[in-house]
């Protein structure tokens, strides 16, 4: 029986590679919902090559803009303010690929949920914020969360090799993005397409740059340790510039784990969405003897402050980790508007996370107060 998929932010670098896996198996899976934000022109073309049931833009201007020059019998253009939440628990969808950028995704995740539909989760910055709410919810529904993260896909793959209370350690991999090797002092000469020109990885811009100070992987830090219910002493992260190895599970025989494949989102993806089997899909079949070579580097700390700062949020726990994830998406957007520097980025979010009192097991009204309150805290700092 064919699997009816949702796809929230389908114009990205992940919606776009997961209608390209949709397109190679239209006899498993079939498109009924799709959702962007204000790019409305690839939403277009999607909604004639594939005919979903219903489509959102969820900003209003763009989304009249849209509407002026819609015209489909067979699809349904929803209300703005409600598109993305309707189309996370639509009763027809058996998964909701959930790939909205940022916070913004929170609602979206737990409506999924709450409803008891399988979550192919991208948007981690949800499970950062709230991952204590969604796992009681999915814990409640039934639901099931696969990771879309090439890390947290390598790590749910390698988890079935054990027990849970077999895990010794998690080891989370990132390539380092393009500055591991450029000198701290060098900093001050990062440009925007500098940050944006990652060395092993083709995705959208605020995800790049976030791997170019390192933030991602402190943001996968927190994910990982909701995802897999881990304390965060349990993850440690190696640099792997290759980005062959996508993470490892070490466990306590002394054996490692590790789940290996080219830097192909459309890999992770078509995992998630037809598991628990395994799709053929020529995504880039590796040789290890033309790769020759593997190399993995402790984290500089120093030069990545972001990265280390990750496992202090975990510490403190509570509305901290949406503190920090909003001040970066405001400290992000500045710098790809070329208002700030690459080194404020990290100087935004220390200052507004030390300006916080946290809020220990905070309700969803809590959280998004605490979003709130980060993003006019860091706009504040950065006049």
């Amino acid at each position: 029986m064919k699997k009816r998929l949702v796809i929230l932010g389908s114009s990205g670098s992940i919606g776009i590679s997961a209608l390209d896996v949709v397109a190679k198996n239209p006899e498993r899976i079939d498109i009924i919902g799709l959702s962007v934000h204000s790019n409305i022109d690839p939403l277009r073309q999607q909604i004639e090559k594939f005919e979903p049931e219903y489509v959102a833009v969820s900003d209003p201007d763009s989304c009249r803009r849209f509407k002026d020059s819609f015209q489909s019998d067979k699809t349904v253009l929803l209300n703005p303010d409600i598109g993305i939440e309707y189309l996370a628990e639509l009763e027809q969808a058996d998964i909701v690929l959930n790939a909205v950028v940022g916070a913004a995704g929170l609602k979206a995740s737990l409506k999924t949920v709450r409803a008891g539909k399988r979550l192919a989760l991208a948007n981690k910055e949800s499970m950062v914020i709230g991952g204590e709410l969604i796992n009681k919810d999915a814990a409640d529904s039934g639901a099931e969360i696969i990771p879309v993260d090439s890390e947290h896909s390598a790590i749910w793959q390698a988890l079935f090799s054990g027990k849970k209370k077999e895990v010794r350690k998690i080891l989370l991999t990132g390539s380092g993005g393009p500055f591991r090797e450029l000198p701290l002092e060098e900093f001050d000469k990062i440009t925007r397409a500098r940050a944006l020109n990652h060395p092993t990885w083709n995705m959208g811009p605020k995800i790049t740059v976030d791997s170019a100070t390192m933030m991602n992987k402190g943001l996968e830090i927190l994910e990982a340790m909701h995802l897999f219910r881990v304390p965060v002493d349990k993850i440690e992260v190696v640099i792997h510039p290759q980005s062959i190895i996508h993470s490892m599970v070490e466990f306590i025989d002394s054996s490692i784990i590790a789940q290996l494949s080219s830097p192909d989102m459309r890999l992770p993806i078509a995992y998630a969405l037809f598991f628990p089997e395994r799709i053929a899909g020529d995504y880039g079949y590796i040789d290890l003897t033309e790769i020759g070579e593997l190399n993995f580097y402790k984290p500089d700390f120093e030069k990545f402050v972001l990265l280390k700062m990750a496992f202090q949020i975990a510490e403190t726990g509570g509305t901290a980790a949406a503190v920090y994830n909003a001040a970066n998406e405001i400290a992000v957007e500045a710098f790809l508007k070329e208002t700030i520097d690459f080194r404020s980025i990290p100087d935004i979010i220390i200052n507004t996370v030390e300006k916080h009192n946290s809020v220990e097991g905070p309700s969803l009204e809590e959280i998004l107060a605490a979003d709130r309150w980060a993003r006019i805290t860091a706009r504040e700092i950065m006049r």
